[in-house]
Formats: structure tokens, C-alpha cells, sequence
């Protein structure tokens, strides 16, 4: 006899499920006071990204590495697009296989580049989700008075 979908060991399936999951994507929770607000933050500039660079010790320098960890993925990007979409067209003479290649060759040189800024600027030594998370939570103060 088949079981049904309220019975113990389903459940316990269903949340060991959900438990899994909820761990795998726990970083969710850093931005979710700042993803599901009815009234978006503000916009932010440079200065006030350096503005808290500046003001915050522990932070700021961990959010300045992130920030240069983004040359290294667009550089990478642009690196493997132009690349790759070159390949294509030489060997091919085919516009869509180049646009393919120059997206696919994107994504990828993105990937690599963000896999050197890991080890060049040792990333993997810093929680750069909590820094942006802390920068988040200053800003919101910032532009909207908190605590």
C-alpha cells in the first residue's frame, strides 16, 4: 500500500530536503532585509562606497578587495569574448557561431578571471558577502536615519 504525503517519513524527507537547500543557499539571509522591502535603498556612488571604506576597519578594506575583484572578472570577460568569437569567425565565417562564441567566451572569462582574483587577492581568506552585507546595513542607516 502506497503512502501518503502526510505521513512521517515523507516529512521528514520534505524537511531534510528543505534543510539541505536552506544550508547550501544560507547566504540568502545576508540580503534578504534588503531584498524584500517594499520601498528599494537609495542608489549609492563612489564616494560613498570610499566613504565607508574609510570609516569602517574590519569591513572596509575586505570591500575594497571585492571591488577590485571585479576588474579581474570584466578584464577576463572581455578577454574571452573577444577570443573566442575571433576562433569562431576565423575558422568559421559564421555570425551566429562568433555571437555564440563571443557570449559563451564572456561567461567563462568572467568565471576565470574571478578564479584568479580569488588567489591573486586571496578572496577565499575573507567573508566578502558579510562586508557587503555590513555596507548594505550602513547605507540603509545612512540614507534613512536608522539606528
Amino acid at each position: 500500500m502506497a503512502q501518503d504525503s502526510s505521513s512521517p517519513t515523507s516529512q521528514s524527507f520534505w524537511e531534510g530536503y528543505k534543510e539541505f537547500w536552506c544550508d547550501r543557499f544560507s547566504f540568502m539571509s545576508n540580503y534578504s532585509t534588503f531584498i524584500k522591502r517594499d520601498k528599494p535603498l537609495t542608489s549609492w556612488s563612489n564616494s560613498d562606497v570610499e566613504e565607508f571604506i574609510a570609516s569602517d576597519p574590519l569591513h572596509g578594506p575586505v570591500l575594497r578587495t571585492a571591488r577590485e575583484a571585479v576588474q579581474y572578472g570584466l578584464t577576463g570577460s572581455a578577454l574571452g569574448a573577444l577570443f573566442t568569437a575571433g576562433y569562431a569567425w576565423k575558422y568559421s565565417r559564421s555570425l551566429h557561431g562568433a555571437g555564440l562564441s563571443f557570449l559563451a567566451g564572456g561567461v567563462f572569462g568572467w568565471t576565470f578571471g574571478h578564479e584568479i582574483a580569488n588567489h591573486t587577492l586571496q578572496l577565499y581568506r575573507v567573508d566578502t558577502l558579510a562586508s557587503e552585507a555590513k555596507f548594505l546595513e550602513w547605507w540603509k542607516r545612512k540614507t534613512e536615519g536608522g539606528h
